[in-house]
């Protein structure tokens, strides 16, 4: 229905980014007992009516867009995070319900800029993926080792697998790697060192400077795909303006036409 189209407008949109925030700011507020107990039930009626704007603006959406709405991702991402919202409070879908913060998620999908990072992240996957399985096989090799070797003098730390594992973990952080893991167990194993340092090196600096430079060149991915985007776009509208105008030149010829037929002598 064209009476639809208004909703696709950028004021409109900015109003509805502006409902968003308001209804996070709503959520965050509702996890205070003194806040809940000072507006009473003001802000389940917020909550209520932005529930509903988000109801018609994708009500509209799906009549003013018809069959190009479900072929938008971002469309089916908002359809999914509203309908939440009506999911009824019973038994374990009470978890469902309380998910009705992740509204503030569409966000994501009203501002451009938002939506290429995750774009760019989504383009990453792939190689995100080999650099994780490289990771889990660094993780493993020095998991192996570190359990072999100081497993039985730092059992808390080394003494299994999994709890090497975490202890890697914390290192690749460099959250207290030093003083609260590396240096205590020198002085047990003044060598060990020669397994720290090497592993620091390929984890937190190597690998995840890999992470990074695959996530930026991600992001230049879909910066470049969203410049063709428009450029297509432009063209399309170039395209469409081009054909109006030939239209209105054809009738005004065909006009002209008939004006002339009509002056000849008879």
């Amino acid at each position: 229905m064209a009476w639809c189209n208004f909703i696709l407008q950028p004021n409109v949109q900015k109003f509805i980014l502006f409902v968003i925030v308001i209804n996070a700011i709503t959520l965050g507020l509702e996890t205070s007992q003194t806040v809940v107990t000072a507006t009473g039930p003001l802000l389940h009626i917020a909550d209520q009516v932005a529930l509903w704007i988000f109801v018609v603006e994708l009500a509209c959406k799906m009549m003013a867009l018809k069959g190009k709405f479900v072929r938008d991702p971002w469309n089916i991402f908002d359809f999914v995070i509203v309908g939440i919202s009506f999911v009824p409070a019973v038994g374990w879908l009470t978890v469902l319900r309380s998910m009705r913060v992740l509204r503030v998620l569409r966000l994501i999908s009203g501002i451009p800029r938002l939506r290429m990072i995750v774009q760019s992240l989504l383009l990453s996957l792939p190689s995100i993926g080999w650099i994780s399985l490289l990771m889990v096989v660094l993780f493993y090799t020095f998991a192996v080792m570190a359990t072999k070797l100081f497993g039985q003098a730092f059992p808390e730390w080394f003494g299994s697998i999994g709890a090497t594992f975490f202890t890697l973990f914390q290192v690749m952080t460099l959250e207290s790697w030093a003083m609260g893991i590396a240096r205590p167990v020198m002085e047990t194993f003044p060598y060990a060192y020669l397994f720290f340092i090497p592993y620091v090196l390929l984890s937190a600096f190597i690998v995840l400077n890999v992470f990074i430079a695959i996530i930026i060149g991600g992001m230049d991915d879909a910066r470049s795909q969203q410049k063709k985007e428009d450029a297509q776009l432009h063209k399309s509208d170039l395209r469409q303006e081009l054909a109006a105008l030939r239209a209105q030149m054809e009738r005004v010829e065909l006009m002209i036409s008939k004006e002339e037929e009509g002056q000849r002598p008879q």
